[in-house]
């Protein structure tokens, strides 16, 4: 699986925020190798520690540390910072001369932490901690001005919002890569029939690129849902603070459209309380990570001996480290059993979050690890399930061998009934006995006589032939949205326009 390294990369929408660019005050190497002072081991003294005489404990510092996850927020809290140190210096809370301080201090972190040389350390707790303690090593006093105006409690809250946007950036675009490979899949196998199943028993036929869209909707409509999720959870905590505001003249809109949001929240207790919007997005991944459950149950059982229906590439396949003869579909059962960890962490959050008081509560720094591995498992999923439908052959010939058995046009046959003007009850039992007749026989609905057809109704006529076989139950099928062919052919021509692909 690709690494998630888009989420340490700016989203789009930074790229034109007008943040100055400074010529840096102090030369590159000087500020670089000023910044090796925070790479000492040594406990320093908490930023917050002022009224405090003593400094926690190590099992206390050990147990409330987040930096060993949180530091994936790095991107996110630098350009945070940039926003809200051009806002203070907009609104005259710092000169020009220490935004721009700050802001090319903010570009060498940024630089370290991308190259690797940046040393995360446990007793500045966080990764917001991390940053600004650093800042301050490198700059100085311009940096202990960087927090005028803000909380850690609106920063991770906006960092965070940040970071869950370009996730689900991510997630629909790894969507669509499914979703293509699926259509691609119906349109290398556009005329092949298939059992349909309903309780698990042959039903009615249906051609297979209706089965395969039958996925592309619920994906598309997961997509849809992660899409409604961004847009709400896309306004701004930033200048809530703590959870009352400040009576310091920050602009909020300046920074909320600096980072692309659409607004700020409009009130601060609830933007620094706010998680509806993880939970929103755990949800949405977890009903994705249920439709790829169900593709991978369906391509797990028709990978079997027993159906035969498809052929997976050794690919995507793997072997028994006992049993020699063995093919096994890992992947898509490894993509049934990871659903279950995808809904875990919605479960875990959902309760995390359900005796909280506003405002803020540390119980909250318990929010990001369910996160970060929801939409590292999602991504995932969804990645090798694309591969996985790139690298299957249907075995044709073993389902159409297939395909007389369970008569699968009993419907069909009933259809015909109805627009002959027998009522459809009727209509059900005559063929309910057609079928009893041909279980008695070891035949087929199609082998019947004319003869033997007009014993059980004399409704039956010649043209009954034009209903009966799984073919010519397709060609009948026309209600909208059905697996008739024309219907279906319509279904790709939309799939096909939409996902800009090619027949």
């Amino acid at each position: 699986m690709e690494s998630l390294s888009f989420l340490s990369k700016p989203f789009s929408s930074s790229s034109a925020a007008p943040f100055p660019r400074p010529t840096p005050l102090l030369p590159r190497r000087a500020l670089s190798s000023v910044s090796a002072l925070h790479m000492s081991s040594s406990k320093e003294a908490k930023l917050w520690g002022g009224r405090f005489e003593d400094s926690v404990t190590d099992a206390v510092e050990k147990f409330t540390e987040s930096i060993s996850f949180d530091k994936a927020l790095y991107s996110h809290d630098i350009i945070g910072s940039r926003a809200h140190a051009s806002m203070l210096a907009r609104q005259g809370l710092i000169t020009d001369d220490d935004r721009d301080r700050i802001l090319d201090g903010l570009d060498v972190i940024r630089g370290q932490i991308e190259r690797g040389e940046f040393v995360w350390r446990t007793d500045r707790e966080d990764v917001h901690m991390n940053i600004e303690a650093a800042l301050t090593d490198l700059v100085g006093e311009p940096a202990k001005k960087l927090h005028t105006a803000r909380s850690r409690n609106d920063q991770v809250c906006t960092d965070f919002r940040l970071w869950c946007r370009d996730a689900i950036d991510a997630i629909v675009s790894r969507i669509r890569k499914l979703q293509a490979a699926l259509v691609k899949l119906a349109v290398k196998n556009e005329n092949l029939i298939v059992p349909g199943y309903t309780h698990m028993q042959r039903a009615q036929p249906v051609l297979l690129p209706h089965l395969l869209l039958a996925y592309v909707e619920p994906l598309e409509r997961d997509a849809q849902r992660l899409l409604d999720c961004r847009a709400r959870l896309n306004f701004c905590p930033l200048g809530a603070c703590a959870l009352a505001g400040t009576g310091l003249p920050i602009d909020r809109f300046m920074t909320s459209e600096a980072l692309g949001f659409t607004g700020p929240m409009r009130n601060s207790i609830d933007a620094v309380s706010d998680r509806d919007f993880v939970l929103e997005f755990l949800s949405a991944n977890s009903i994705t990570a249920v439709h790829l459950s169900r593709l991978g149950e369906e391509w797990v059982l028709w990978a079997s001996e027993e159906f035969g229906f498809i052929i997976p590439s050794d690919s995507v396949s793997t072997g028994s480290s006992i049993m020699p003869q063995k093919k096994n579909p890992d992947p898509m059962e490894l993509v049934r059993g990871k659903s279950a960890r995808v809904i875990g962490d919605l479960v875990s959050l959902l309760v995390l979050c359900k005796g909280l008081p506003h405002a803020y509560n540390r119980d909250l720094q318990e929010d990001k690890e369910p996160v970060f591995d929801s939409v590292k498992t999602i991504m995932g999923m969804l990645e090798v399930s694309a591969e996985f439908a790139e690298n299957i052959t249907y075995n044709q010939e073993r389902i159409k061998a297939a395909l007389p058995a369970g008569h699968l046009d009993a419907t069909t046959l009933a259809d015909y009934l109805v627009k002959k003007g027998i009522p459809f009850r009727t209509s059900h039992d005559i063929v309910g006995r057609s079928v009893a007749f041909c279980v008695s026989r070891n035949c087929r609905l199609e082998d019947l006589s004319l003869d033997e057809l007009r014993s059980i109704s004399p409704t039956f006529d010649k043209d009954v032939y034009e209903y009966l076989g799984v073919e010519k139950a397709i060609k009948n099928f026309s209600s909208y949205g059905s697996t008739g062919s024309e219907c279906v052919s319509g279904q790709l021509d939309y799939w096909i326009a939409k996902l800009e692909l090619s027949r």
